[in-house]
């Protein structure tokens, strides 16, 4: 009976894994917990042991494969599945092959083919098991063994009408061992990928690790030794709109109208801080595949930042507020609306109360809110009532910019990209300098009610409660 053994979990945050390396052929003995096959993830490379003991049946997953978590690998039974495909490759060799064997790609001896009929050749006119290529590179079949000596003439004569067969061509060289690559030893696919992004040929490199493993650096040496160039520029791919008049959309005549409006109303500027946020980088990356399990959204940035955002609004009622004539109006609660980018242009759907939802519940609408957007399936007043807005112009790669405000509301949050860089950590006294994911958040704001004070104040405390990652407790899971 046969047992399929499957791509373990190797981690709380690892999906899915890339076979490197098999570590067994078809028809190979294997024992519980001898190495099977080498993995490689985002995280590490490991071996997998096998889990039962038996003879490799079927290898399902190639070399190079990249599968999820849960995939079956490979098959392992008694032998008896092995030898199934070695019926149909030499059905006149088979008859006196033992079972476990593993299928032989050589051709059949030529008197096989002429009289089919004939009994099975003796034992040793067969071809020599150790000159059968190995099942994951199958040579073709006018490729096969050189020729071995003819069996001991027999009564049956050869058909006169067959031709006689081609010389066989010369055997290849012996396959590498298991997976490996010649001359260059074993290659992980991280380091393939860096040696064709680099333009190195692996197979001029000798490797400097374990077992003759090409590593990282020596990728680095062989392309600082020949001096290979920068990667070319990618291609520009020109918009079919350059050179053309185009009509406004009613959507972008209505943005227009409101932007120049609201810059020529109020008295609008910007003020920058910039948050360590990688308790939050840690935290994701530890709870995003239970998140999105149990939530169904992917776990992004952008809810820990509308939270935060919210918590200060609390605090700082003034942010929030907006213009009625001479008086100043506080809402009695947060209504943030999230900028989206659509092909129509840039609307802001709104996430109301936000006061009340936890870092689940923003994932949720900011997703429904987001997908019906760019769908053209919002209702009209899911467009309104917003009292502050969240603007990711992290999303295509800025830094941070300036946003405008739009009236009647007074402010809107831009959040960076996030990126990893060196900076100054004091522990006990002491300065170091480690690798930090930060991002800037730049808010723009009507300074005829908000001071730079309010505005400091205000993006300190997002700082400070993004920059302690402590949302554990406010995941909603």
């Amino acid at each position: 009976m046969s047992e399929s053994v499957s791509l373990p979990a190797l981690g709380e945050s690892v999906t899915e894994g890339t076979v490197t390396r098999w570590l067994k052929n078809v028809g190979d003995r294997v024992e519980v917990d001898e190495p099977l096959v080498e993995v490689s993830t985002d995280k590490v490379d490991t071996e997998i042991p096998s889990p039962v003991a038996g003879v490799i049946e079927a290898i399902l997953v190639q070399e190079d494969e990249t599968v999820e978590v849960g995939t079956a690998l490979v098959t392992i039974g008694d032998g008896s599945g092995a030898a199934a495909p070695a019926e149909a490759a030499a059905p006149a060799a088979t008859a006196e092959a033992p079972a476990d064997s593993g299928p032989s790609y050589a051709s059949p001896a030529p008197e096989a083919e002429a009289a089919p009929a004939a009994p099975a050749p003796s034992q040793e006119a067969q071809p020599a098991v150790a000159e059968v290529p190995s099942v994951d590179s199958p040579a073709p079949a006018d490729q096969s063994a050189p020729p071995v000596a003819p069996p001991t003439p027999t009564p049956v004569e050869p058909a006169p009408a067959a031709p006689a067969p081609a010389p066989a061509a010369p055997a290849p060289a012996a396959p590498a061992a298991r997976g490996s690559h010649a001359g260059s030893g074993y290659v992980t696919p991280i380091v393939r990928k860096l040696a064709n992004e680099a333009g190195v040929d692996l197979s001029t490199l000798t490797g400097t690790g374990v077992g003759g493993r090409i590593r990282k650096q020596d990728i680095a040496d062989a392309k600082s030794k020949a001096g290979i160039s920068a990667p070319a520029a990618p291609v520009v791919e020109v918009s079919p709109l350059r050179g053309t008049t185009q009509p406004m959309s009613r959507l972008r005549k209505v943005v227009a109208e409101r932007a120049v409006a609201s810059m020529q109303t109020s008295a609008q500027l910007t003020t920058v801080v910039e948050v360590d946020v990688t308790r939050i980088a840690i935290l994701r990356d530890k709870v995003k595949a239970d998140f999105l399990a149990k939530t169904g959204n992917k776990l992004s940035f952008l809810p820990f930042f509308a939270l935060a955002a919210t918590e200060a609004l609390q605090a700082y009622p003034i942010v929030n507020a907006t213009i009625d004539g001479d008086s100043i109006v506080y809402p009695a609660q947060e209504n943030i609306s999230i900028a989206v980018d659509t092909e129509r242009g840039l609307l802001t759907p709104v996430v109301r109360n936000a006061a009340a939802l936890d870092i689940a519940g923003f994932a949720a609408q900011i997703a429904d809110l987001a997908e019906r957007t760019r769908q053209n399936k919002l209702k009209p007043d899911e467009l309104a009532g917003g009292t502050f807005t969240l603007t990711n112009t992290g999303s295509r790669g800025a830094l941070f910019d300036t946003p405008v405000v739009f009236l009647p509301q007074s402010a809107i949050l831009g959040t960076g990209i996030v990126y990893k860089k060196p900076v100054v950590v004091t522990n006990d006294g002491l300065d170091s300098i480690a690798i930090r994911s930060s991002l800037y958040l730049a808010l723009s704001y009507d300074h005829r009610i908000i001071d730079g004070a309010d505005a400091a104040r205000f993006l300190t405390m997002m700082k400070q409660r993004l920059e302690s990652g402590a949302f554990e407790g406010n995941l909603g899971l």
